[in-house]
Parts: structure tokens; C-alpha cells; sequence
């Protein structure tokens, strides 16, 4: 005799359903189209997770650029004076500085600064 589990293959169907809520069209509906485009969504929320982290410290670097040549330097050269300095603020916390407190920023970048010319004399 074949066994059946229509109970756990309806949960199954309605479950993936569940999580085409608010597509449109028959990708809400068919099973076939349900699974394909869940699939794929699924597959886009996992690479994007990755390249979220990518742009936020493009991002960060772009901005510190861009506060750094204001003060006459560029962001290599200000990294390398950093490094120099032993100065270890990441990129995030040093945007968040050059966006809300320019003097202590100011100060970091003056640090960098002597530091770079220490080392080249």
C-alpha cells in the first residue's frame, strides 16, 4: 500500500507560499514559480549580505577621502600615518568622527600628519 502524508506535504507547500507573501502574480501562487523565485530571492538575500558589508566600507573610505583632503592630505597617506602612529580607529568610527566632530578629527589628521614627516626625515 503507498503512504501518504498529505497533512505534511500541504505545510510544506504553504510554508514556501508563506515566504512568496507579496510577490506578485502567479510567483505567489504556482508551486512551480513559488519555488523557483524563493529560491532565487533566498540566493540574492545571501550574496547581498556580503556585499552590504562591501559598500558600507567603500563608503566609509570615500567619505574619509574626501574629510582627509580637506586637512591636505589623501587617504592612503593618511592611513599610512595612522599605521605610523599606531593609531587603530577603524574606518567606521573615523567617517562617524569626520561627519560629527571635525576638531577631534582635525586632531587625528594633525597626528598623521607629524607622524608622516617623522618618517621622512
Amino acid at each position: 500500500m503507498r503512504t501518504r502524508n498529505p497533512v505534511g506535504r500541504h505545510r510544506s507547500k504553504q510554508r514556501l507560499r508563506h515566504r512568496a507573501k507579496g510577490y506578485w502574480g502567479l510567483r505567489s501562487k504556482t508551486l512551480k514559480l513559488v519555488r523557483e523565485t524563493v529560491t532565487r530571492a533566498e540566493n540574492y538575500a545571501t550574496r547581498d549580505r556580503k556585499q552590504r558589508k562591501r559598500h558600507f566600507r567603500a563608503l566609509w573610505i570615500v567619505r574619509l577621502n574626501a574629510a582627509v583632503r580637506d586637512q591636505g592630505l589623501t587617504y592612503s597617506r593618511f592611513q599610512r600615518g595612522l599605521k605610523l602612529a599606531d593609531v587603530r580607529i577603524n574606518r567606521k568610527l573615523l567617517s562617524e568622527l569626520a561627519i560629527h566632530d571635525p576638531k577631534a578629527f582635525a586632531e587625528i589628521v594633525e597626528l598623521a600628519k607629524a607622524q608622516l614627516l617623522r618618517s621622512a626625515s
